[in-house]
């Protein structure tokens, strides 16, 4: 591995999980004390990828299928979600985000842009530049497709 490479994973592992935590104290405060960080994470997961499985839910939240019925449930019980069934394959439960849980999501995700912006607000131009094309470039390799 070159010296560039390896400080560049290096410098990544570091940073990474300490934008992550900014990101997630910013998120925790804008989405509403009665729904667990859990649920908000189901509820963007869900909201990005439309008409997912209790399956796929569980996979990305590290879940059992009981332990994400069970999260489901109280979601659909707040309103949050929407169950729905396959009219193709009647056993197939699909979810959905309703618009209240969407407006919950998008409320947080707002805020949380709002705080990085201020963090970054006094960086040049240059520099925003750079930091935008290394994301779009680390979104490329790591891009989360077919979840």
């Amino acid at each position: 591995m070159s010296k560039l490479l390896d400080a560049c994973s290096q410098t990544l592992m570091e940073t990474a999980p300490q934008i992550m935590q900014a990101i997630r104290v910013e998120m925790r405060r804008g989405r509403g004390s009665d729904i667990s960080i859990p649920q908000f994470r189901a509820m963007r997961f869900i909201q990005r990828y439309p008409d997912s499985s209790l399956s796929s839910l569980a996979e990305h939240l590290g879940l059992t299928l009981p332990s994400v019925s069970k999260l489901v449930d109280g979601l659909v019980n707040q309103k949050l979600i929407l169950r729905g069934i396959l009219p193709e394959d009647r056993r197939k439960i699909t979810l959905s985000v309703t618009t209240t849980g969407s407006a919950i999501v998008n409320s947080a995700r707002t805020i949380a842009r709002s705080t990085l912006a201020e963090k970054m607000k006094n960086l040049s131009d240059s520099d925003l530049r750079s930091i935008l094309q290394a994301m779009q470039l680390l979104h490329l390799i790591f891009n989360d497709q077919g979840k």
